[in-house]
């Protein structure tokens, strides 16, 4: 399974949004820090949720940071994160 859809699965489970992609955005990175051959190592998140309904956005950031422990543990060099609740926009 690549890292994208690993990401993927892991959220969904935590957070049962009404909307989720999450983009590769490797090749951006060629040559900077983190970054390694074949890539999988910096995404963007976009996700909607109940579950960040009444949260901050640095508790947001959190939960879905440790949704993704393993990951940011092991391979995943930067994660940008855009959480929102239903309706914010």
């Amino acid at each position: 399974m690549v890292m994208k859809d690993t990401i993927s699965n892991k959220l969904q489970e935590a957070f049962t949004p009404e909307s989720l992609q999450v983009v590769d955005e490797s090749h951006l990175h060629e040559g900077h820090a983190g970054h390694r051959p074949g890539g999988e190592t910096h995404f963007r998140v976009y996700i909607v949720s109940d579950a960040f309904k009444g949260k901050s956005r640095v508790d947001r950031h959190r939960m879905i940071n440790s949704a993704l422990a393993a990951e940011l543990s092991g391979g995943v060099h930067a994660l940008a994160i855009h959480a929102q609740a239903p309706g914010e926009g």
